[in-house]
């Protein structure tokens, strides 16, 4: 095992205990920023990418056709075998904390739609679920078994609120634990159904969870209720015939008490647990490796890495697993310090990277870490805004890194800024009026001056006008500032040079008087 300092390039305040990392075929990408997006990556995923020591974060894109996938702290991750090519590999995230301190009960399926040397598009599914549908949660896991030419998801534990009418001010963020149910959910069909196993008698949080074929092991965990960190090795069997899944749990031998550890695979038949805390506060600093062999499962303790001195006296520690046998850790930085920064980071190597890719898809684990604050309120709500199109970060690294200072405006170039007078957009209320719009309304820019934003809607824009200005060139200017537009580019209409009429001169050269001579000379002339 090594370890490797990492330093951040830019906006490490993004990365804090919760997130997740997902690795598509080898490319790492960050998941469960703190805080809502913003205009520099409105997805809010970004490229994890690693080179040399040195971390960057690139904003990631969306297909037209996904749906919005908030970024969720502590959700439950796992990844699923496609049916098709393009989706040979899928992610399932479940549940999990918004920035708004909210507990999602949704399920999202995300997947590589295409693949390039510069940029790797998404695909998010929103699965609907009916029947037994697990609470709002967090700190659960979720994974993935298959028998019989089959697969199911498995979903246990966490924490969710406590029931609405025991939410008073004082207690509005008490969180408890959840029953100690085992979901099945069908992710073709969307059915989930519960059971419930006389030997789960906890419903735990913060576990380690590893699927191995038709089989979840539990290990691990703390339980609010009796403050303890359970010791005991959880079998969950899951047997899929032509008719009603069978579901049994068996309790093992050998298990480890702890809670909020990472687990990574190294290779067909061993997984790494790292980190984690054995009573409150206190890390463990122990590694552990799980070999299986003839469907047994053994824990042993392992070689630990050359722990550095900041991570032996930092009382807290988070990361998530990379795949491929690595790990990213985290702890705070130092506060004494005039110049400090806000988290070190590093890498934590168990193995190379020979590991299968078949197997590798199974290690379902959970990788989040101790949630710091249950019973207080948070600190990470932020202001629900956002700022520009996912496919405006089309070009070279320099374009496609997140830049912290893209952030100060958002203000300015919100989507739910009073764009005028007569503006009355609400997140609340919104709903979609152009067949374009998903989860934001459209703007669109007014050229005047140093420019602003307007809602499309509110300039009473048609649909086929607003793509046809977002696809050209064309300077747009808003209902407000059109006619003075028109004024500067207009020039002035000069008048017309009043030419008198033909009639008007023959009178004026008629009206003239005739000298003796001349009236003579016209006598003459006629007689």
């Amino acid at each position: 095992m090594s370890l490797q300092m990492i330093t951040v390039s830019n906006n490490t305040a993004l990365i804090q205990p919760g997130f997740s990392l997902l690795n598509f075929d080898g490319q790492v990408f960050f998941f469960g920023q703190k805080g809502w997006p913003k205009r520099s990556c409105p997805t809010g995923v970004f490229h994890f990418d690693v080179k040399n020591d040195h971390l960057k974060l690139k904003p990631a894109v969306f297909s037209k056709d996904s749906c919005y996938l908030p970024p969720l702290r502590y959700p439950a991750i796992c990844t699923l075998k496609g049916g098709s090519e393009s989706e040979k590999q899928q992610y399932i995230i479940h549940g999990g904390k918004t920035p708004n301190n909210e507990l999602s009960d949704k399920m999202y399926v995300m997947s590589v739609v295409s693949k390039n040397n510069k940029k790797v598009t998404f695909r998010c599914t929103e699965k609907d679920l009916v029947g037994d549908v697990p609470e709002a949660r967090y700190g659960h896991s979720i994974n993935v078994v298959y028998s019989r030419g089959k697969s199911m998801g498995v979903v246990f534990g966490g924490r969710s609120y406590i029931p609405s009418a025991q939410r008073t001010t004082e207690k509005w963020n008490t969180v408890a634990d959840c029953l100690p149910h085992v979901f099945l959910v069908d992710f073709e069909f969307g059915c989930s159904t519960a059971y419930i196993l006389p030997e789960l008698q906890d419903g735990l949080a913060f576990h380690v969870s590893i699927a191995r074929n038709d089989t979840v092991y539990i290990l691990g965990g703390h339980s609010l209720a009796n403050n303890i960190r359970s010791a005991n090795l959880y079998s969950i069997r899951v047997d899929l015939p032509l008719g009603s899944p069978a579901v049994n749990c068996t309790v093992l031998q050998g298990g480890i008490a702890v809670s909020s550890a990472i687990v990574t695979q190294t290779n067909n038949d061993e997984f790494v647990i790292v980190g984690g805390y054995q009573i409150e506060n206190q890390k463990r600093m122990v590694c552990n490796v799980v070999s299986f062999e003839d469907n047994k499962i053994e824990i042993r303790e392992m070689e630990s890495p050359d722990w550095t001195p900041d991570i032996k006296h930092s009382k807290i520690w988070f990361g998530s697993n990379m795949g491929k046998g690595n790990i990213f850790l985290g702890i705070p930085g130092d506060n004494k310090q005039a110049v400090s920064e806000t988290y070190y980071f590093y890498i934590l190597k168990c193995a190379g990277d020979d590991v299968n890719e078949d197997q590798k898809m199974l290690t379902n684990s959970q990788t989040s870490t101790e949630d710091p604050g249950d019973s207080t309120p948070f600190e990470d709500s932020e202001e629900f805004c956002f700022s520009a199109e996912a496919n405006s970060f089309h070009g070279d690294d320099d374009i496609d890194t997140y830049n912290e200072d893209d952030e100060e405006d958002e203000s300015v170039t919100g989507y739910w800024i009073k764009c005028c007078s007569t503006c009355d957009m609400n997140v609340n209320t919104w709903v979609p009026f152009y067949s374009t719009e998903l989860n934001k309304p459209a703007m669109i820019y007014c050229s005047h001056g140093d420019g602003h934003w307007v809602h499309a809607q509110c300039m009473d824009l048609a649909e086929r006008t607003l793509i046809q200005l977002s696809q050209g060139s064309d300077k747009y200017y808003c209902n407000e500032h059109v006619k003075i537009a028109r004024a500067l580019q207009t020039p002035k209409q000069a008048l017309p040079l009043k030419k008198p009429p033909l009639k008007s001169l023959h009178k004026k050269r008629s009206g003239k008087v005739l000298t003796p001579a001349k009236k003579s000379f016209l006598r003459r002339l006629f007689d």
